[in-house]
């Protein structure tokens, strides 16, 4: 049985930069693959803690006060994983969101 290799979100970046500057020696065509695999992108304007009896007695209209201040960069995830920081916009009357920052991750285990 052939043994499966896992790609991190870093080494398929690594990846898909050598495909460009290597003037594409297989490496786009071996990346292919992953372009039509779907992810969960999720943008988290931030977090708070509550106990589930103070949970239970919020109601419309409540407002639950998060741990960020007005412009303070929301956190971006692919797949749960923290991948950028950015700022919430206004797109044809959709919310949506820039990155402003990427980080790098340092996975070596």
């Amino acid at each position: 049985m052939a043994e499966k290799k896992m790609m991190d979100l870093s080494e398929l970046e690594e990846a898909l930069e050598e495909s460009q500057t290597e003037g594409g020696r297989g490496g786009a065509r071996e990346l292919g693959a992953v372009y039509d695999i779907p992810v969960q992108i999720s943008a988290v304007l931030g977090r708070a803690t509550m106990q589930v009896s103070q949970l239970l007695k919020l109601g419309r209209g409540a407002v639950v006060e998060l741990d960020r201040k007005v412009g303070e960069a929301i956190d971006i995830y692919v797949n749960n994983r923290l991948v950028a920081r950015g700022e919430v916009v206004i797109v044809d009357e959709r919310l949506g969101v820039t990155m402003t920052e990427i980080i790098k991750s340092d996975r070596s285990n």
